[in-house]
């Protein structure tokens, strides 16, 4: 079974990772961990900085610093989880790209041939991500959904 585990470097996407080791164990699985970076979050940090700092000027200069800063993060905690699920002997392929995040899990589940995609319930800022994006893809995506809490 090939499984796709949605991550965003939160602990929420650690626990769905670690979730889903325990079933590719039981099913032979083989896991993706797909992350989206989504440019749309950076320019929106940015414009939050801008208006609480009134350093507006400078807001191109904060997108791009807070840009770098998210694919480094992202790297890193891709990097760790990819550490640990080969230390679990389970065959994991780490995949992060940019763009739209809705858009690209439903292209990812299309075009992956996977049984089954995990994700955490909360997102890196802790908001509820059951009604936002589960609700976005869920009756786009061809494969059972399952939410880690």
């Amino acid at each position: 079974m090939k499984i796709l585990v949605l991550v965003d470097g939160s602990m929420w996407g650690q626990k769905a990772a670690m979730h889903a080791v325990k079933l590719a164990k039981r099913k032979d699985g083989e896991i993706t961990l797909l992350s989206v970076l989504d440019i749309r979050e950076a320019k929106a940090m940015a414009f939050n900085f801008c208006m609480q700092s009134g350093m507006c000027e400078e807001i191109k200069n904060h997108e791009e610093k807070i840009w770098r800063d998210m694919k480094k993060s992202l790297n890193l905690a891709m990097a760790d989880l990819v550490s640990h699920l080969s230390s679990e002997n389970v065959v994991c392929t780490p995949r992060i790209v940019e763009g739209n995040t809705r858009e690209e899990i439903v292209r990812e589940v299309e075009t992956g041939g996977y049984g089954l995609v995990v994700m955490g319930a909360y997102g890196k800022n802790a908001k509820s991500r059951v009604g936002s994006l589960p609700g976005d893809i869920a009756g786009e995506i061809p494969v059972p959904l399952l939410i880690v809490h």
